[in-house]
């Protein structure tokens, strides 16, 4: 008896501890924010970034928030460093389920106009609250390209 005791007690442990851990399925989907507040350099630095993180990981749910500078590859026209626009990079990332914030607060203090932000993107009433509110209460990884 004590030995069937000691089975029972040892696989009830093991179910505990089982239950207990955080279940990671192959098919999971990370999910990450990417948080761009530099400018043009670092928005084309993400822009790569996404496209490498989508060719090795399709299944990824990637978010990118902007404030302050970030915000200025995310507005109509907006070109690179070598004067090649954003907007096809932006519409084929958007395509791939890639989405795009703009910090309200950032256009306010900037007086710049709603509508100067592209199509694909959405305003949200503040960029670092949309960073924490992902991160906090939605489990996403964060990065900075």
């Amino acid at each position: 008896m004590p030995r069937l005791l000691m089975a029972f007690k040892a696989a009830l442990l093991a179910l505990f501890m089982a239950a207990a851990a955080p279940s990671h399925a192959a098919d999971d989907v990370i999910k990450t924010v990417y948080h761009l507040s530099e400018g043009i350099p670092q928005a084309s630095r993400a822009v790569n970034n996404i496209r490498n993180h989508l060719a090795a990981d399709p299944k990824v749910k990637i978010v990118v928030v902007t404030h302050g500078l970030g915000i200025d590859f995310l507005l109509q026209g907006a070109t690179n460093q070598m004067e090649q626009p954003f907007a096809g990079a932006i519409a084929d990332l958007a395509a791939k389920g890639v989405e795009f914030r703009v910090c309200n607060n950032t256009l306010a203090s900037r007086k710049i106009d709603a509508d100067k932000v592209v199509l694909e993107a959405k305003i949200v009433p503040s960029g670092v609250a949309e960073v924490a509110k992902l991160q906090a209460r939605e489990g996403f990884v964060y990065l900075r390209p």
